[in-house]
């Protein structure tokens, strides 16, 4: 679900709008970190795009903690 980007960030590959699958990543991901609220897509759900680590991308978003999760 995940590659390496051209700015060698972890970018995930399902796009911005896979929550079944990000749900999955951020309740396995123990740096999972609810984001400001302002960031927030939806409220109280552990997914990765409501999470403080996460930068988006293009087409979806990189994990800024991923380094430090290998």
């Amino acid at each position: 679900m995940w590659i390496v980007n051209e700015k060698k960030q972890r970018e995930f590959l399902g796009g911005k709008d896979s929550w079944p699958e990000v749900i999955k990543e951020a309740e396995k991901c123990p740096f999972f970190r609810f984001d400001v609220d302002e960031e927030v897509i939806e409220e109280e759900v552990i997914a990765c795009y409501n999470c403080i680590f996460r930068r988006w991308t293009d087409k979806s978003f990189a994990c800024c903690h991923s380094a430090k999760m290998e």
